[in-house]
């Protein structure tokens, strides 16, 4: 729980006792590989902070998933928009390892807000972060390459490439594993 506290304060420091309250609020949650977080048509009543592990948000589809995210330790995950809006969700969640996630609930995230002195200030900071990770991938499936996007992933995540089977990967970056193949071999 000490990441997560580091984490919060890097956004906006809490105080000892807006801290106490916050975490009073959270669960631990360990799960195995390939546990199911969040499933379609499930309306989403956690957010979870990742301690350890990786996560992948993705589109179930009979082919081939379409996978859309993929998260990291000291990152947040949630399917927000059915958190937002109590509708079901369109896509998965799943874990790609053994994870430790640190959850909170809906009502008590609200609770938080509105007990703490800066609780709005940290929603509002990760829901604007989000925003921006979302909007980068969809800037980059329109304006990139499959190969511009695959070198980026050496940039920006190199941890992925490390960690994630290569079918994953492909179908993050918008092609079959076959396509994934030969992009690899030119660029070795």
């Amino acid at each position: 729980m000490n990441e997560l506290r580091k984490f919060i304060d890097n956004i906006s420091p809490m105080t000892d006792s807006d801290w106490e309250f916050f975490s009073s609020k959270l669960q631990e949650v360990k799960l195995k590989k390939n546990s199911t977080l969040l499933q379609v048509g499930k309306v989403e009543n956690y957010l979870y902070f990742i301690s350890k592990g990786i996560i992948r948000l993705y589109i179930p589809r009979v082919e081939s998933d379409l996978t859309f995210g993929f998260l990291f330790e000291n990152e947040f995950v949630t399917g927000y928009d059915s958190f937002l809006s109590r509708m079901p969700s369109e896509y998965q969640i799943e874990t790609l390892t053994e994870s430790v996630l640190w959850r909170i609930s809906k009502k008590d995230l609200e609770e938080v807000y509105e007990r703490t002195n800066n609780g709005n200030i940290i929603g509002r900071k990760m829901a604007e972060n989000m925003f921006l990770i979302k909007s980068k991938r969809e800037i980059s499936l329109l304006n990139k390459t499959a190969e511009e996007r695959y070198l980026n992933l050496f940039i920006e995540r190199p941890k992925l490439l490390q960690q994630i089977q290569l079918k994953h990967i492909a179908s993050y970056i918008g092609v079959t594993p076959q396509a994934l193949s030969r992009i690899r071999k030119r660029i070795n």
